[in-house]
């Protein structure tokens, strides 16, 4: 949004705007840094590198019994405790 100019500017701040009006906010607490420590020493023993962002939004999904959607089911598919559903 903050590169974009004009009417693609506004347009891009409807859109998140909306997004966040329907989906909550949840924050970074005691219980996601514990998930996401777990998680971390997991993917370290499995041998399998994962993207910090990735590890973020899998420890919150985890803490918060909810699951992750994504179209990159490779980056959650063996986190232990991460539900995940493929969205095409």
């Amino acid at each position: 949004m903050a590169l974009a100019t004009g009417k693609q500017r506004a347009r891009r701040k409807t859109f998140v705007d909306e997004v966040i009006a329907i989906i909550p906010a949840i924050t970074y607490d005691t219980a996601v840094a514990e998930a996401h420590a777990e998680l971390l020493i997991a993917v370290r023993r499995q041998g399998v590198p994962r993207g910090a962002h990735d590890l973020i939004i899998a420890a919150t999904a985890r803490a918060s019994g909810r699951a992750v959607m994504t179209a990159d089911a490779r980056a959650f598919h063996d986190l232990p405790g991460v539900a995940f559903q493929r969205h095409r």
